[in-house]
């Protein structure tokens, strides 16, 4: 027998049957819109590096948090869903425009490749069986706070490695939980997926943004030992 003769049932590979059909759909609403989102991210991304238009930090957080509190609220219905749509994609490219370095190839496959790998682990688990990281995430980011004020006093680079390390396992778990927390909220009937699609977003860009000061770190300490 030929172990490579094999057939692939792609139709297996993407059946979900512990979700229901209207929650498939609200789910690749939400996934269609986190990618419309990580399209305009990165043109904010090149704005700001490149062109070097509308510079000014603060103002871009102001902006970003005044577009989420703007999304926020405004209602979800069929006649203010374009109107919100646009609003998630200004928070897009302002948060894009956070981002001071171009966005590294590097870093950017491998957040896709872990952001992906905690999805589908969420998409395939059984239902609500991450649930229960909710109390342990919240306790992580705790101290993920208390690392950061205890640094402010020690400047120990050791500790900032930890706290980079950490916080990047804890946003992997935040996406195992906010998936199938989705998946809930959609099962219960709240078919908001324009701001179900910033949850993941924020996750995806946390991921992002601790993977490249990692990389940073790391390219760094290989520099000094050439040396």
């Amino acid at each position: 027998m030929n172990v490579f003769d094999r057939n692939i049932n792609f139709d297996a590979l993407f059946k979900f049957s512990q979700i229901s059909h209207s929650t498939q759909v609200h789910l690749k609403n939400v996934y269609s819109s986190l990618a419309v989102c990580m399209f305009v991210a990165a043109a904010g991304s090149y704005v700001h590096v490149v062109t070097r238009l509308f510079q000014g930090g603060v103002l871009s957080v102001l902006g970003s948090l005044g577009m989420m509190f703007w999304l926020a609220m405004t209602p979800h219905n069929s006649e203010t869903e374009r109107k919100r749509l646009a609003i998630l994609a200004g928070f897009a490219f302002l948060t894009g425009k956070l981002m001071t370095l171009c966005i590294i190839v590097t870093a950017f496959m491998g957040t896709s490749a872990i952001f992906i790998c905690f999805t589908l682990s969420a998409l395939y688990a059984k239902r609500r069986s991450y649930l229960f990281l909710g109390g342990t995430l919240m306790s992580g980011l705790s101290l993920l706070f208390l690392m950061s004020v205890m640094n402010m006093f020690f400047g120990s680079l050791m500790l900032f490695k930890a706290h980079m390390y950490l916080g990047l396992f804890i946003m992997c778990g935040f996406v195992l939980f906010d998936t199938q927390l989705i998946i809930e909220k959609a099962e219960n009937g709240d078919k908001d997926y324009v701001w179900h699609c910033v949850d993941l977003f924020l996750d995806f860009i946390t991921i992002f943004r601790k993977l490249m000061v990692i990389l940073a770190l790391n390219d760094k300490e290989k520099k000094k030992e050439k040396k």
